[in-house]
């Protein structure tokens, strides 16, 4: 039976292979269009787009999914199932209800916790121990469909959204696998969602920036949130700082000042607690440690307050 696959980044790359590894029979395979990246701008193509052509798959990049044409193309298709990981755009219901056995998405997050389009740097954000993903048969609605099969994994003290990006996107695929096999055994019901629903909206660059009256256990989940993006970031005198690796202390001080800048410890005051720079990025610069940071500055403590 025919799949289509709607998917776009890195993330969406491991259940398309995982279906090409299954041997199902996928006749089209849609994503974003080439876009321009890096510093050079040079036109990029999705990393979906990369392996389906690799495997000979058909591509399209439609601009507007809506509109007759491309619902047509869909509709000859004669899809049993319709598979969405990561597209990056809403399907209409013209397109939901074409396929035989509906439409599933693969969410990372165990809804209805972290509904959007950042769930796993929400998750983090908020200090999850617990995080998965969700198979579910999409509906109008914002990751409000019904359950299919959910998958759970225990959240590391030093993930940060790229390691627990690899990890989800990985058991996103082996349970796109499980749900498609246990909807054609039948051992596999839609269940409607039930519990507190929270949202995860799209994160922007903004939203780095650093708050020192918040506490440093908060703070170590921020930084571990936003790495690699938007980073958590602060100014030191005129220069942006990127802190990408930094864990929570006891101890106290003036929020957002330099409390330790000796003996390759760096740590900064917040309204609990100290938050202890293990490491950090100045603009146009590589990623170094606390230590080396020091190294090449004359840092003295409470003489210097990051912004």
């Amino acid at each position: 039976m025919a799949i289509i696959f709607f998917g776009t980044p890195d993330f969406a790359v491991p259940s398309l292979q995982a279906l090409i590894h299954a041997r199902e029979d996928i006749v089209l395979v849609v994503t974003q269009p080439d876009r321009l990246k890096g510093r050079g701008h040079q036109l990029s193509a999705p990393p979906v787009k990369e392996l389906a052509l690799k495997h000979s798959l058909r591509v399209v990049q439609p601009e507007k999914i809506r509109g007759a044409e491309f619902h047509g193309e869909l509709a000859g298709l004669s899809p049993e199932f319709i598979i969405v990981v990561a597209y990056g755009k809403i399907l209409p219901k013209e397109i939901l209800v074409l396929p035989s056995r509906g439409c599933i998405n693969v969410h990372a997050s165990l809804l209805p916790k972290y509904r959007g389009a950042a769930p796993i740097q929400w998750s983090l954000l908020k200090g999850e121990k617990i995080t998965g993903v969700t198979t579910m048969l999409m509906d109008e609605g914002l990751d409000t469909g019904d359950i299919l099969l959910k998958s759970a994994i225990e959240i590391d003290d030093k993930d940060t959204s790229a390691t627990l990006f690899a990890g989800l996107a990985e058991l996103g695929a082996k349970t796109l696998v499980e749900t498609i096999r246990g909807i054609r055994l039948g051992c596999i019901e839609p269940t409607p969602q039930t519990g507190e629903a929270s949202l995860a909206p799209p994160l922007r660059k903004e939203d780095g920036r650093i708050d020192w009256t918040r506490s440093a256990d908060e703070l170590a989940f921020f930084v571990r949130g936003m790495n690699p993006w938007p980073s958590a970031t602060c100014m030191l005198g005129k220069e942006r700082i990127k802190i990408t690796k930094a864990r929570a202390e006891a101890g106290s001080g003036v929020p957002g000042r330099i409390e330790k800048a000796s003996a390759g410890v760096l740590a900064v005051g917040t309204s609990k607690g100290l938050l202890v720079v293990e490491e950090l990025q100045p603009e146009g610069k590589k990623p170094m440690s606390a230590a080396a940071f020091l190294a090449g500055r004359k840092l003295r403590e409470g003489d210097e307050k990051p912004s």
